[in-house]
């Protein structure tokens, strides 16, 4: 067990294990991931899980009353997160809070989506915005291309190629060599927002 990945209040555990007798399911564990981590976009989640939605680089939380799994990916935006259950008069409620969820916090070992995350949101996406536009990372591919998905004013946008190649997918591949590329998953028909529109 490591101490302090992410602190659950003595009410949390007791309604989580609540729960978990109620489902009258055996092996179910609870499981803490973020989605999107270090990114504008990041939610915290918690799941319950059976031993097969488990990874074998989850770390384990040994509680008197519980078990939980924490994603290994999530565990350096977990800093100072906490899991409360608060009583109130419609019987309580359960959060989680995570300050440092949508902080950068990469390093050259982090995973590949991260780097590649990291880069969108803080190089990519703010000169698109300029422009009314948005990129972001759908999958790493097993080829190590970036399938990526455009909104705002960059869907639709007859300049979309230049962007693609002079801008998006150079940034990346100078920040990340180990990417072999991007590729576009934006259905670019749908025009009514673009900023530029090429003649019809």
């Amino acid at each position: 067990m490591k101490k302090q990945i992410i602190k659950i209040t003595k009410t949390a555990e007791d309604y989580l294990a609540k729960l978990i007798e109620e489902k009258n399911e055996s092996d179910t564990a609870v499981r803490i991931f973020i989605s999107d981590p270090g990114t504008p976009n990041a939610e915290t989640c918690l799941a319950y899980c059976k031993p097969d939605d488990l990874t074998p680089s989850d770390v384990l939380i040994s509680l008197p009353k519980l078990s939980v799994y924490v994603e290994e990916r999530s565990i350096p935006f977990l800093k100072d997160a906490e899991v409360n259950f608060d009583t109130d008069n419609f019987g309580g409620q359960l959060t989680i809070k995570s300050p440092n969820s949508r902080l950068p916090n990469i390093s050259s070992d982090s995973p590949l989506e991260d780097r590649v995350n990291y880069v969108i949101y803080n190089e990519i996406n703010p000169m698109l915005e300029t422009h009314g536009g948005v990129v972001s990372l759908m999958e790493i591919t097993d080829d190590k291309y970036a399938v990526l998905q455009f909104g705002g004013g960059c869907q639709g946008c007859g300049m979309v190629d230049v962007t693609l190649k002079d801008g998006i997918e150079k940034t990346l591949l100078d920040t990340l060599p180990e990417l072999s590329g991007i590729k576009d998953m934006t259905d670019h028909s749908i025009d009514d927002h673009a900023y530029y529109k090429g003649e019809s």
